[in-house]
């Protein structure tokens, strides 16, 4: 059947239908003007190179890459490439040079289990790529890096123009070392703590090496960071910024946003029930989330 003889057997069909002549080049008019509307209006999943609307803004959100954050030598250590117990996935593989995290998933037939450089997975390694070692005593140094010669600081530059340039690998924060996180003992005032609500887009100067500017959060009479792995979370524009810069012990225990808990920083009042919610956060922020602790609040510890 030809196309010209298809087209007059359908007119046939919507004249009968319709009784009315004719019919078939009013109803393409309409089916032609309700496409071009939803076409214009961006109602169809029709999109450039063959794509729906949804799959492309799928693989914006997807291609959003996280903020800077800041890790700690014992975070790090978990972005080795090991196969996950608690979801049987593999991690991704991380590792630091010269205090710069870098994603080298990409290289995991080399940074990952079994790969020629797999004892750097996780690990501050800027000294050892360096010196071309794989010396123990180089790993998890960033002041090791200071005492390079000129030689080995030129080396150390090309591993760190390799890693961003050439290879791609993306950049995931900072490694702060121990030593230069705040006393955890130190007391702070709340006027301390509300400095730090989210909203600080530079790093103070005073917390040098930091990828991300401090985030605190007071819980229990611990203060935490959560720059380091929560900046999502808590940083500007977060679900949990309301929490930031304050502290909500009482608020987590009652698993609250309310203002009024909030502001409310006593949990005397409280039934053991929910002081048993409040550790349990506490708990998830020293030992599942690894934030480091950064000062007291100056209150009596949770026993």
């Amino acid at each position: 059947m030809t196309l010209s003889h298809a087209a007059k057997e359908m007119g046939k069909w919507c004249d009968g239908i319709t009784g009315v002549e004719g019919s078939s080049g009013y109803l393409a008019l309409v089916v032609f003007t309700a496409v071009g509307w939803l076409w214009i209006n961006d109602s169809l999943p029709f999109q450039t190179n063959g794509a729906t609307k949804q799959q492309t803004e799928e693989e914006e959100e997807e291609e959003t890459p996280d903020p800077p954050r800041n890790f700690t030598i014992k975070q790090l250590r978990n972005f080795d490439g090991t196969v996950d117990e608690r979801t049987d996935e593999k991690k991704p593989v991380y590792l630091s040079v010269n205090g710069t995290v870098f994603d080298v998933s990409n290289g995991r037939d080399f940074y990952g289990p079994g790969g020629p450089y797999e004892v750097f997975a996780g690990r501050e390694c800027g000294a050892a790529l360096a010196t071309m070692s794989f010396d123990e005593k180089l790993l998890d140094d960033v002041s090791a890096c200071e005492k390079l010669g000129v030689g080995d600081r030129n080396e150390l530059e090309n591993w760190m123009e390799k890693f961003e340039h050439y290879r791609c690998y993306p950049i995931k924060g900072k490694l702060v070392p121990d030593d230069k996180l705040p006393n955890p003992d130190r007391i702070m005032t709340m006027e301390e703590l509300e400095k730090y609500d989210g909203n600080l887009q530079d790093v103070p100067e005073e917390f040098v090496g930091y990828g991300a500017a401090p985030i605190y959060v007071g819980a229990g009479n611990k203060v935490f960071d959560v720059s380091f792995g929560g900046v999502p979370m808590y940083g500007k524009d977060g679900p949990y910024q309301k929490f930031a810069g304050k502290d909500v012990s009482r608020a987590l225990a009652l698993m609250s946003f309310d203002p009024k808990d909030l502001e409310n920083t006593d949990v005397s009042d409280l039934e053991e029930k929910k002081i048993k919610v409040l550790k349990d956060w506490i708990n998830t922020f020293e030992t599942k989330k690894g934030y480091p602790v950064v000062g007291k609040l100056g209150k009596q510890d949770l026993e």
